[in-house]
């Protein structure tokens, strides 16, 4: 299977714009008849459940990681874990909510031992996650970490050649009627920072530029 090549039964591109209501209804959906039980894939032999996003259902500003985690296995939510503790303070310190933007990953299981997800797994996972950007039509999408990044600008460029500028999305090779362009802002994953926290500051510059280019005023430091 390739990014160009979607299974056949999976539901068409939404190409609405539609209310936060109708919105949250498509993927509600979307979630119980495609992902839910979803077998595409070995991941789902270990699995507790899929997690399949969560957050506003027509925001301005999309997070994508890489897969869930235990925690997230367990919960069914996005990003709760240590690296979702950290994304959670990352969106404060942008003055945000969780509330106000919507959190989602790659993959929807869990890879096993938390190992990063292969190529395969992720093109088999993709078309949901691609089918939920056209639900939320967000106008900025942070991509965190490298198989995010490269995902979802179908590139193997490193992620640190990626972070710290805008991005298209989608690339040429995405195109579809219902995946309106957005800005992407490639940058570390939560997991990578707190493993390496010399690089929290590089990350916060690149926080800094996607507020920038939506309008929201950078707090002063304290």
């Amino acid at each position: 299977m390739s990014l160009l090549m979607e299974p056949p039964d999976l539901p068409p591109y939404c190409e609405e714009d539609l209310s936060p209501a109708e919105a949250a209804r498509q993927l509600a959906q979307l979630n119980a008849e495609c992902v839910k039980d979803c077998k595409r894939c070995e991941l789902c032999q270990n699995r507790i459940q899929p997690v399949f996003g969560e957050g506003n259902p027509r925001p301005k500003l999309v997070f994508v990681g890489e897969g869930p985690g235990a925690d997230e296995d367990q919960q069914g939510v996005p990003f709760v874990g240590r690296s979702g503790q950290l994304l959670t303070k990352m969106i404060a310190a942008m003055t945000l909510t969780r509330e106000q933007v919507y959190i989602c990953n790659i993959v929807k299981c869990r890879p096993p031992g938390n190992r990063t997800p292969t190529d395969r797994e992720m093109e088999t996972c993709s078309p949901y996650l691609f089918r939920q950007l056209a639900i939320l039509r967000p106008k900025v999408i942070v991509a965190l970490g490298r198989p995010a990044s490269q995902t979802l600008l179908v590139t193997k460029t490193p992620i640190g050649r990626l972070r710290g500028q805008f991005h298209d999305f989608p690339p040429p090779e995405l195109a579809r009627p219902g995946l309106i362009p957005a800005k992407l802002m490639p940058t570390f994953h939560p997991a990578y920072l707190l493993r390496s926290p010399g690089e929290k500051g590089p990350a916060w510059e690149d926080l800094k530029l996607v507020m920038r280019f939506m309008g929201i005023p950078i707090p002063a430091r304290r």
